[in-house]
């Protein structure tokens, strides 16, 4: 299979939208297909972007392409992906996370307004809400279209911009709303390609956009706060001079933005922080004490009395991916016209926020993600992340001993089934680890499986260009070593992970799955 990825790359695919490679017998005939009575371990984290395709293989009255009527699979998931499917769960949270900044400004009766694009709206109502998915009381959730009349959102840029500022200048208007989220998604959306043009277009989309929400907050009289929930394009080149179209470990910026000219200087803010200290900073200038569970700290030193009765009101807006870095090469935000976020930093109170590793609950170095980014901003605390969880499993030996992964195990070898293993092949991606697929074929190694088959996912986001054959090649060479298994499915993510009701993308990886549908790639076992 890694061959055959190197080939597909000789014809100009790319990891992220490769077609479906399948592995077939001398006959031609698929090798590993998903078959009635099969367990299958879908290892990736997050959940939001798996739910689709476990929909498609797990629920009985799917409609939104044809599936196969006769196909009963046994699955568990890595994480909690979505409490309805019908799955089990190796790994849930250790704590609900609760008292974040959305719940606690519900308690105060007071309301709130999430307004972001389509593509990101999963990240500003479940995971900034402490992966809480309905809406507390007082909460309106406003999801702007994202385009659909574009394969990629390269050749899109600006995306929804306009529309989600929009948006945002209508509600305003609403003197009743004391907290307004807004996200734009450009950066972090084109950010993850190779084309610098496009990019540069996403960053002054994103500047002008957010300079109109500015005039419109002034007008209501609200005070705006500007941040991001991690870096991309600031570091948009490895030291080789190669493009990295990944998340990145630095800061990001914070500024406040008082409504009244004259007020700059009655605000100033600590001379550091981290993304845990944003939910605190609305608290305080909404006047409404944190909870003890938040243990980020308020980043306001000084701020001026309230006038009179008139409770102040708060619009955050957070620039998707828009990392703070001083240098300027290979930094195509400094390349990129940004009048706005210029004057700003010039005029306004302003300091950086660690957003990455630790800070916000990933192991050390690990650059910052948006799942993490929007869930440390709402919770105003640093939470253990699932990848955190699962690396100490493996470290103490609990993950050779995890009920559902010898349920799914025992299982197949019990029935005379097949395992299979499917997820994202990665060592940087947020969905998931290489080190837990590898970690999967010891445990699989440990119960003397047979039939294990493995169907890959692959991801440009941060790794090195045609980095996706390495990967298989390593795990060819692992299942070689270790157990009888084989590599028989590879696909781009973009296929397999969608979240926006791409049904036409999900039944691709469908397809491949039970049907053996894709480029042909001949065994050489």
């Amino acid at each position: 299979m890694a061959q055959a990825v190197r080939e597909a790359y000789r014809r100009g695919e790319d990891d992220e939208t490769l077609e479906p490679q399948v592995l077939v017998d001398p006959r031609g005939n698929p090798i590993g297909r998903f078959q009635d009575g099969d367990y299958v371990i879908f290892y990736n984290l997050r959940g939001e972007r798996e739910v689709e395709l476990c929909q498609s293989l797990l629920d009985k009255g799917f409609s939104h392409f044809p599936v196969a009527g006769n196909l009963h699979l046994n699955m568990v998931t890595m994480v909690p992906y979505y409490q309805k499917l019908n799955v089990r769960v190796a790994f849930s949270p250790e704590e609900k996370v609760r008292d974040t900044l959305s719940e606690t400004l519900s308690k105060q009766g007071l309301r709130q307004v999430k307004i972001s694009e389509s593509e990101k709206a999963v990240h500003v109502s479940f995971f900034l809400n402490g992966k809480i998915r309905e809406p507390f009381p007082g909460e309106e959730r406003i999801a702007v279209p994202s385009p659909k009349d574009v394969p990629h959102f390269d050749q899109k840029p600006e995306m929804n911009a306009p529309g989600v500022a929009d948006a945002v200048i209508q509600s305003l208007q609403d003197r009743q709303v004391s907290f307004w989220f807004a996200n734009f998604a450009n950066i972090d959306v084109v950010g993850h390609t190779e084309n610098e043009r496009a990019i540069r277009k996403a960053v002054e989309a994103v500047d002008r956009n957010l300079g109109r929400c500015l005039r419109a907050a002034r007008e209501a009289g609200v005070v705006t706060i500007v941040t991001a929930d991690h870096g991309t394009v600031e570091r948009w080149l490895y030291p080789d001079g190669t493009i990295d179209t990944g998340h990145t470990d630095s800061p990001v910026p914070f500024l406040l933005v008082p409504p009244r000219a004259e007020e700059p200087s009655s605000w100033k803010l600590r001379n550091s922080g981290e993304l845990t200290d944003v939910g605190p900073t609305v608290l305080e200038i909404l006047d409404i004490p944190k909870p003890p569970v938040m243990t980020g700290r308020s980043l306001l030193l000084k701020k001026p009395e309230q006038r009179g009765e008139a409770r102040n009101r708060v619009l955050l807006v957070l620039l998707d991916g828009w990392g703070y870095r001083a240098e300027t090469n290979g930094n195509l935000i400094a390349r990129a016209r940004t009048p706005v976020m210029d004057d700003l930093q010039k005029i306004y109170p302003f300091v950086s926020l660690e957003a990455s590793g630790e800070a916000v609950g990933l192991p050390q170095r690990t650059v910052g993600n948006s799942e993490a980014g929007h869930l440390h901003i709402g919770a105003g605390r640093r939470i253990d992340s699932d990848r955190r969880l699962i690396d100490r499993a493996i470290q103490d030996g609990t993950f050779f001993q995890n009920e559902a992964f010898l349920w799914a195990m025992r299982g197949a070898k019990r029935e005379g089934k097949n395992l299979h293993l499917m997820g994202i092949v990665s060592f940087f991606s947020s969905h998931g680890s290489l080190d837990h697929l590898l970690a999967l074929f010891r445990l699989a190694k440990q119960e003397s499986m047979e039939n294990l088959y493995h169907h890959a996912m692959l991801g440009r986001r941060g790794e090195r260009r045609e980095s996706g054959a390495r990967y298989l090649e390593t795990i060819e060479k692992e299942l070689e070593n270790i157990l009888p298994g084989k590599v028989v499915s590879v696909i781009g993510r973009y296929w397999s992970l969608d979240r926006e009701e791409n049904w036409d993308r999900v039944e691709k990886t469908y397809r491949m799955l039970v049907y053996g549908e894709g480029t042909k790639v001949q065994d050489s076992g």
